[in-house]
């Protein structure tokens, strides 16, 4: 058997390691990246922070195991030395009284599936954090654990070496379409430089560029590049026990050893090109600062240190990632449309793909929920907790 996937970012090497680690395969696993730097890759542009705190069991599920993943990830992956640089805190939603009965409900479906969230009222919000600002807000929701932030970069890195350790081949090429054969499944793979390789199964994981390689096979993926920036800053007045914030507002922040990254909210948010990095530097003085300076009044002295951006491929049906399976083409995957929890799922994601290629079916975590086949029904499975 020999599997082609597009895309060698988070996704596509969790896919390639777990598919090699399986006892039950036997074949050719093939990995096509255009860029082994990973320079412009989602994975590396992350801000890397993992949650439970979705709004979907199956979603809840899927970051449970990324961050048993994570925890486990020197002895899993055979590199002992391996330091992912987590940080297990927590995520804080914050409500105003506008939006308090919302995160409530959503606190008793995680607490139904095993999150230990803890709701606040606005005099608990205050002795928890007493650096917020709290008098326009009317509740919050933390966990106790099995939340935080790590260096993408290096899981990334972890996975791709376990992978070709076990035999997975990575190739510096572009997968630029597919040719499917008399029997409507894929048998051809069309690759930037190498021309046509044959397989017997192809998986889509190639992040924003995912659009248009399904467009080869006459498949309507909805799924586009947004933008998102993230600024680095510094403040001179420490901040204790500071969890990754989520205000009413969009902003989000959170530590980053010494400093403190941010992003600001997105509106409006128009799909942007594939290759549009671009940060707009004014965006942090205009509209970052003065929430944060709001929302935490130690911000006010903060100065900004340096700026990225990156991509989510965003899927505009459901905020969710289709997964799987085509209807009507069964030996194509996808593993697109994650809409910012990519790098998070990719352990999840990466199992069940491999899961699906050896045997047929998921195992571990049933992902069907994920299929393209909701997108042909027009039943979305809509994520609301989305940052």
């Amino acid at each position: 058997m020999k599997v082609v996937i597009a895309g060698g970012g988070a996704i596509g090497s969790a896919c390639g390691y777990f598919l090699a680690s399986c006892p039950d395969f036997s074949g050719e696993i093939v990995v096509a990246e255009p860029d082994p730097t990973y320079r412009e890759a989602a994975s590396t542009r992350s801000a890397s922070s993992i949650r439970q705190q979705f709004s979907t069991p199956l979603n809840i599920d899927i970051s449970r195991f990324g961050m048993e993943f994570l925890r486990a990830a020197p002895r899993r992956l055979a590199q002992p030395e391996l330091d992912l640089g987590l940080v297990e805190s927590s995520y804080l939603y914050l409500a105003t009284s506008r939006g308090r009965e919302t995160l409530e409900q959503r606190a008793g479906l995680q607490r139904e599936h095993g999150v230990a969230v803890r709701l606040h009222d606005r005099a608990g919000l205050a002795a928890r954090y007493p650096w917020l600002y709290t008098d326009d807000l009317a509740a919050g929701c933390d966990t106790l654990h099995g939340e935080g932030w790590f260096d993408g970069q290096a899981l990334l890195a972890a996975l791709r070496r376990a992978g070709e350790r076990r035999g997975v081949r990575y190739l510096r090429d572009r997968v630029v379409g597919f040719e499917r054969s008399v029997d409507a499944g894929i048998r051809t793979v069309l690759l930037e430089e190498r021309g046509r390789i044959g397989c017997d199964y192809a998986v889509i994981a190639a992040g924003t560029r995912s659009r248009e390689l399904a467009a080869t096979v006459s498949l309507e993926l909805p799924v586009v590049a947004r933008k998102r920036s993230v600024f680095v800053f510094t403040c001179p007045v420490p901040i204790a026990h500071c969890p990754l914030v989520i205000d009413p507002s969009g902003l989000w922040f959170r530590p980053e050893g010494n400093r403190f990254l941010c992003g600001p909210p997105e509106d409006p948010d128009p799909d942007v090109s594939p290759q549009d990095f671009e940060v707009d530097l004014a965006a942090f003085e205009m509209h970052a600062w003065p929430l944060l300076a709001q929302r935490v009044p130690a911000f006010e002295a903060i100065r900004m240190t340096s700026a990225w951006a990156g991509h989510y491929d965003y899927n505009t049906f459901d905020q969710n990632a289709f997964i799987g399976p085509v209807p009507g083409i069964g030996n194509l995957l996808l593993a697109s449309g994650f809409s910012g929890h990519g790098i998070q799922q990719s352990p999840a994601i990466g199992r069940g793909l491999a899961e699906h290629i050896c045997y047929g079916e998921y195992r571990s975590i049933d992902l069907a929920p994920l299929s393209y086949a909701r997108y042909l029904a027009n039943a979305p499975l809509r994520e609301l907790n989305i940052i």
